[in-house]
């Protein structure tokens, strides 16, 4: 396909989202009309890019759907200046919606945008593609386990779990700041229901059951079992 296919795919999947509701805020618009998902997607796959489903990446994990990526973003509501951990880097296209916002592209930005990936192929995966879509002056990826959080001292606005844990990882809301959100999915391995976790002034942690959704597993020592860093 051309670019400028991609680009009227991009704009018509757009529309159907603010139609249906999903999207609803201009700053998630802007950011889905932005980055291009195509180049977030293994290259047999590019052509599937703005359908409205997950798609396979490398280690057997996957893309999200656009709605679900555009429904965390609107929960998130991150904010220009924003500091942003990712836990799960996956194909790197959510962490790219989040720099978009907290970072716009062309703008001077002093934001902290770090996304953990638990799997090292992955995250050669997820750099190149941020590398290509030009987001990776701003959006760094490391190799850990983040079920344990981000290996960093410090605490981050908005954090965005893509991947499914068994229950609300209390030691990654430790690294929220107040006033702080984060969304995450929590329930079993074969269904969950996706979580905004709001923690206000005074650090008291507020929880909004967003509905049910369906992730692939957090792995790590906080995570699902199967799988140990």
């Amino acid at each position: 396909m051309r670019e400028e296919d991609f680009i009227r795919e991009r704009k018509e999947l757009v529309k159907r989202l603010v139609d249906e509701g999903v999207i609803i805020s201009d700053k998630v618009k802007k950011a889905m009309l932005t980055v291009p998902r195509e180049l977030f997607v293994p290259d047999a796959y590019r052509s599937y890019a703005y359908e409205d489903h997950p798609l396979p990446i490398p280690n057997g994990q996957t893309i999200s759907a656009p709605h679900m990526c555009a429904i965390m973003c609107e929960a998130l509501d991150v904010e220009k200046g924003d500091d942003v951990l990712e836990i799960g880097t996956g194909s790197g296209y959510n962490i790219a919606l989040c720099s978009e916002i907290a970072a716009p592209t062309g703008e001077e930005n002093n934001s902290i945008i770090l996304s953990v990936e638990i799997f090292k192929e992955l995250a050669i995966f997820a750099r190149d593609n941020l590398r290509k879509a030009g987001y990776d002056d701003r959006v760094n990826v490391i190799v850990a386990d983040g079920s344990m959080g981000a290996p960093a001292r410090i605490e981050f606005n908005r954090i965005l779990v893509t991947a499914a844990a068994p229950k609300i990882p209390e030691n990654i809301i430790a690294q929220l700041k107040r006033n702080g959100r984060m969304v995450v999915p929590v329930g079993s391995e074969f269904f969950q229901n996706l979580l905004l976790i709001i923690k206000d002034e005074n650090g008291e942690i507020h929880r909004k059951n967003l509905g049910g959704c369906i992730f692939v597993k957090l792995r790590g020592k906080y995570g699902f079992k199967d799988y140990r860093f």
